[in-house]
């Protein structure tokens, strides 16, 4: 039997308020597993008509100022219960008499995500150029003279190319790393332009002044 369209979006509202699955499902006179199914599906909200004024700017209407908070909020709350563009559409319509378009909440919307990703979810970008590479530490199990135990290797990769070479090391010291990469650079034959370390602590210092 295929759940009513009401009935989803009933789901998810509640959902959105916190309540468990259970109290949704005696709620809502449905099973558990329907509940389950709908509440993580998408956002089955209408989509709120263009016809009022379309292309006027959130920014323009003196708005985003109210709405700017809200995202912040949203962080201390879980995933579920954030802003989507549709529910910041709703919330300016019912408290604030907003009469712009929801086209313009949804461009705001996505231009303050992006923006606010940019600043705090740190991202590499995915292209190398040739003579780059990556040094990270990693650890292996290796048996020593009859007897097992947990060995550092210093691992130096290529990105433009994928290829990679291992030295293996008694710890994870500067002077590890020296030797590592001269035993690498050796075998490759040359030395990279730039070199790329996961994490610096065992390559250098930084003094007080914030010189390294």
């Amino acid at each position: 039997m295929t759940t009513p369209v009401c009935v989803r979006q009933r789901i998810r509202q509640l959902d959105r308020r916190g309540l468990s699955h259970k109290e949704i499902s005696r709620k809502l006179g449905v099973s558990r597993t329907t509940v389950v199914k709908y509440a993580n599906h998408g956002d089955y909200s209408p989509r709120p008509s263009n016809t009022a004024r379309p292309g006027r700017s959130l920014v323009d209407d003196g708005y985003a100022a109210i709405v700017d908070g809200w995202p912040a909020a949203d962080l201390r709350m879980p995933v579920k219960q954030r802003h989507t563009a549709t529910r910041a559409y709703e919330r300016l319509v019912a408290e604030c008499g907003f009469t712009g378009s929801y086209s313009s909440v949804q461009r705001w919307v996505k231009r303050r995500r992006q923006e606010h990703r940019a600043r705090s979810d740190g991202f590499a970008e995915l292209e190398w150029a040739p003579g780059s590479a990556q040094v990270d530490f990693g650890q292996a199990r290796a048996v020593v003279a009859g007897v097992e135990r947990v060995v550092h290797f210093l691992a130096v990769s290529f990105p433009y190319s994928n290829m990679r070479w291992v030295a293996a090391l008694p710890g994870e010291t500067a002077e590890c790393v020296c030797r590592g990469l001269l035993e690498v650079f050796d075998r490759t034959g040359m030395t990279p332009r730039v070199v790329v370390f996961d994490n610096a602590t065992g390559v250098g210092h930084r003094n007080a002044d914030g010189t390294v």
